[in-house]
């Protein structure tokens, strides 16, 4: 297989795998209604200052009408609350409910044996490099997704 061929399947299958396996990491006894897109929602909303709906959808990369549906899930669910700005009652602040944080948590401890496992089957060089590689194809979808 020549090196277009092999990157190719790498990355398709890397991606693919990826949300796979997080999934069903994730998807336990105590979480098993959370989606993964459910887990991005969460890991932006984080376990700081509570955070206002247009924030969320920026780092998402959403509309706020698409955030809304998602919130609105998580909500139902018990992962989310909501309040209204107390300056500006238009504005809703969204922030983790104790159970959301257990998933945040629970989410970030996959995210450390991910990275874990990587590290421990590589070298520092190796690591720089398919760190140094990672940034050129992240910054390569940026540039793709802004124009």
């Amino acid at each position: 297989m020549d090196s277009y061929q092999t990157l190719n399947d790498v990355l398709v299958n890397l991606f693919r795998d990826i949300m796979d396996i997080e999934q069903k990491a994730v998807a336990t006894q105590e979480f098993h209604d959370i989606t993964s897109n459910d887990l991005h929602v969460i890991e932006v909303i984080g376990v700081g200052s509570p955070k206002n709906m247009s924030t969320i959808a920026k780092e998402l990369s959403v509309t706020v009408g698409t955030l809304t549906i998602a919130v609105n899930g998580l909500v139902k669910k018990g992962y989310v609350t909501r309040e209204r700005g107390r300056d500006d009652r238009r504005v809703v602040y969204i922030s983790l409910s104790e159970k959301g944080r257990k998933a945040y948590a629970h989410h970030a401890r996959f995210h450390q044996e991910m990275i874990d496992g990587i590290q421990a089957a590589l070298t520092p060089e190796e690591m720089a490099a398919l760190v140094k590689a990672l940034e050129t194809l992240k910054n390569w979808f940026h540039q793709l997704s802004t124009q």
